[in-house]
């Protein structure tokens, strides 16, 4: 099964039950070489189960004393596939290493 880090609103239940179906178990984690900023979001329908006009969003520095905490979500394939759904055109998924060792899926700026 996928990892999938969360750093902003698919941590909250609302958005997790609306996207996925469930709440999603997961561990905190971090992120070495990022920083975190935000995007206004206009897409509607994620508005509406966020809640939020600006989300977090990250941006790789390659500074290794930068870094982004979040939770590390074990999902499925087909919830991976929801999740893009989710992500407004602004972020791409792409996958990395954390410092935990562990693999999985990020969404950074486009």
């Amino acid at each position: 099964m996928p990892n999938l880090f969360s750093y902003g609103t698919l941590q909250k239940e609302q958005v997790q039950m609306e996207t996925f179906g469930r709440l999603l178990n997961g561990e905190k984690d971090t992120l070495l070489g990022y920083i975190l900023k935000m995007v206004e979001i206009t897409d509607p329908e994620v508005l509406r189960k966020s809640g939020q006009q600006f989300h977090p969003i990250i941006e790789p520095t390659g500074n290794l004393n930068d870094k982004v905490e979040g939770m590390l979500f074990e999902i499925s394939e087909t919830e991976i596939l929801n999740a893009d759904k989710y992500e407004v055109d602004d972020y791409k998924r792409i996958e990395v290493e954390f410092q935990s060792g562990k693999k999985g899926f990020i969404y950074i700026k486009k």
